[in-house]
């Protein structure tokens, strides 16, 4: 074992796929070090529950990541980490920030999950673009930027200006748990096949593409459409099933915390976003042997290896989107689609980010 400490740095631990992905990896990095500290902003969120010890929780208690600052700073004095990994633009250059105030020689890794250029164009906040100018001069002095595609890479790349030696490819870790249920008591006895979507309710997710793409599902199937997660599109999209007909027919129960029987229950897992970092999700639903259908988008065709283990349809194309669905549910694969899941197994992962922390065991 490693005899070093490890602090992992984000806003907080509200529902979301780096959120969860900062808690598998705090988890599978404590394994191997003397001490993780899961550093938050704000401790608060669903996936909180899901910390374990050793893993210790460090609540800065600040209402904004900004202003957490001071807080991080004194922290960083304080415990004096040997290696700190911070996860998302904002938290990244606060993180950044902190080790300039501090001059303490830690070894520092910034994770972005996004492409940075769309999340500037697509935010309604203008803090964001603030905060892009911020990581364009801070970005190239982290030892390592890790990007979870490659997509995410080119775009750190160009619009950031990192040098291409500090960037680290890593996919994110999907973890089944082994007390899954079956889904038996997800699906309605009165359909036949189940859809499942999942993601925040947001515009890039483009739910109502596959709410419009379902409606024409169901002129031919008896299907139940279920899309989990919550956001600020909840209520455009419950008028939309609404103005389709489709109530009987489409839940959306929220955010849930185990969304692999649901994942097991599905017929087909449909990912109908505009664009992606990543798609934990996506990786989520083949490691349940599930059937997907994804928008054509550089993530989800890297992660689907150019359309060899599911589907790859047009985005904000509702009729393919409906197609595809359709032959899905005809005619499954004949493979196992585990296989590519376990190519972001939280081992690879673990293993990954230990090297760039200089973490890495003996």
């Amino acid at each position: 074992m490693h005899r070093g400490r490890v602090a992992i740095y984000l806003p907080s631990l509200r529902g979301g796929g780096a959120e969860r992905v900062a808690v598998l990896l705090a988890q599978g990095i404590a394994q191997h070090v003397q001490a993780v500290d899961l550093v938050l902003a704000s401790a608060e969120g669903p996936y909180l529950n899901q910390v374990k010890p050793p893993v210790r929780v460090v609540n800065l208690e600040s209402s904004r990541v900004l202003s957490s600052l001071p807080r991080l700073v004194r922290y960083l004095r304080n415990e004096r980490p040997d290696s700190m990994l911070s996860l998302l633009g904002h938290a990244n250059v606060v993180a950044l920030l902190a080790r300039r105030l501090t001059q303490l020689p830690h070894q520092l890794v910034v994770s972005e999950h996004n492409p940075p250029h769309l999340t500037v164009r697509h935010s309604p906040d203008k803090r964001a673009r603030v905060v892009s100018l911020l990581a364009r001069q801070l970005y190239p002095s982290a030892d390592w930027v890790v990007a979870v595609s490659n997509f995410v890479a080119a775009d750190l790349q160009q619009l950031y200006r990192v040098p291409t030696y500090k960037i680290r490819i890593i996919y994110n870790p999907v973890v089944v748990p082994d007390s899954v249920g079956d889904g038996s008591l997800v699906t309605s006895k009165n359909s036949s096949f189940l859809v499942l979507g999942a993601g925040r309710l947001v515009p890039e997710k483009s739910f109502e593409t596959l709410i419009r793409a379902f409606g024409i599902v169901c002129q031919e199937r008896n299907a139940q459409l279920t899309i989990l997660g919550e956001g600020p599109e909840r209520s455009r999209l419950e008028h939309l099933v609404s103005t389709l007909n489709l109530q009987s027919h489409v839940a959306l129960p929220g955010f849930v915390e185990d969304p692999f029987s649901y994942m097991r229950a599905a017929s087909v897992f449909v990912l109908s976003s505009r664009w992606e970092g990543f798609g934990n999700v996506l990786v989520e639903a083949l490691a349940c042997n599930t059937p997907v259908v994804a928008t054509d988008i550089p993530s989800a065709r890297e992660i689907l290896e150019d359309g060899k283990w599911g589907i790859l349809v047009p985005v904000g194309d509702a009729n393919s989107m409906a197609e595809a669905i359709l032959q899905t549910l005809q005619t499954p694969p004949q493979v196992d689609l585990t296989e590519r899941a376990k190519a972001f197994s939280l081992e690879r992962a673990v293993e990954a980010y230990l090297d760039v922390l200089g973490a890495k065991p003996r």
